[in-house]
């Protein structure tokens, strides 16, 4: 990513922290660098990050990858911080609005 790239998902993940936060629980699966895979529930989800169960530390800026009902390919993301029990994570990439509403959408329709 390069210096610009970088300053525009700062800006971004910084006016997300005040954007709305979908609260949810979402099954998915979470596998940090170097551990094993192992079965979360998304409780929160935002364009920049997500929150989730983890009932292990997981220590800031470890990479790891969620994988979410529905998508092929698993998110990269990196751990800002963990709390008894749950981690907050930061996307690599900024989630583009569209994927957010398909996993929202998808998520409340396969709740009904």
């Amino acid at each position: 990513m390069d210096h610009t790239q970088q300053e525009r998902y700062a800006a971004a993940a910084q006016e997300d922290r005040s954007a709305h936060r979908n609260r949810i629980s979402i099954p998915a699966t979470l596998r940090p660098s170097g551990s094993k895979s192992f079965q979360t529930a998304v409780r929160d989800l935002s364009l920049s990050g997500f929150s989730a169960t983890a009932m292990s530390h997981i220590a800031p800026r470890t990479m790891c990858w969620l994988t979410l009902p529905g998508r092929e390919e698993a998110l990269p993301a990196k751990v800002v911080w963990w709390d008894n029990g749950l981690v907050g994570c930061a996307f690599e990439h900024l989630l583009e609005p569209h994927e957010l509403d398909a996993v929202m959408t998808r998520w409340n329709r396969d709740r009904r």
